[in-house]
């Protein structure tokens, strides 16, 4: 584990070094932290696969403050983060960032100016619950490097035919449906089955 100072504070990386294909940078969500179940069982079987994996810890969650800050401050920590990391060279290979839940938005937020190969969404939250009409669909569509959303068939913040039809007409888009909810927890392989398709494709 690194500590990164951040204008935010300091960040946490959490490194799992498996090789030198990639480098995938993940980032958790609003309400947990970087040992999730999905996260673990993706850094696990990413680095098996030869991947370098960073779980990024933000600077409000090392703190113990219990609420994120607004997307603005999120994206200035994580870009502070994947700066130092560049510099010290843990970045090497393709660049794959990605995330859960508040992680995958900005992991697609920062996809452009940090020049990842790819976007890797676990439980992209669409919308708030029952709240359709708060669309967070242009941080999807903004994304131009190839993207796969990893999608609870009863996820509250949209489903996965929700998420397939933002993104219909992408062919470099991919969603996967997998059973459960938000927290992808119901069968933690099979997400990361999903995601490690997409990483062998990918690169």
């Amino acid at each position: 584990m690194n500590e990164i100072d951040t204008p935010l504070g300091p960040a946490r990386a959490h490194l799992t070094d498996g090789g030198a294909r990639g480098t995938l940078v993940l980032g958790h969500g609003a309400g947990g932290g970087v040992e999730s179940a999905d996260l673990l069982e993706i850094t696990t079987e990413a680095a098996a696969a030869g991947w370098r994996v960073v779980r990024v810890e933000q600077p409000w969650r090392v703190a113990g403050r219990r609420i994120a800050p607004a997307p603005p401050r999120l994206d200035e920590g994580w870009r502070a983060v994947l700066t130092a990391l560049r510099a010290d060279g843990t970045l090497t290979g393709p660049l794959v960032l990605g995330g859960r839940s508040a992680g995958a938005r900005v992991a697609c937020r920062t996809s452009a100016d940090q020049e990842a190969a790819g976007v890797l969404a676990l439980a992209f939250p669409l919308h708030p619950p029952g709240r359709p009409e708060k669309s967070r669909a242009p941080e999807l569509t903004a994304v131009t490097v190839p993207i796969v959303v990893v999608q609870g068939e009863t996820d509250a913040f949209g489903g996965p035919e929700d998420v397939a039809a933002v993104l219909s007409g992408r062919a470099n888009a991919s969603v996967y449906g997998v059973a459960g909810d938000h927290a992808l927890k119901k069968d933690v392989h099979v997400v990361a089955a999903a995601a490690m398709s997409w990483l062998a494709e990918l690169c």
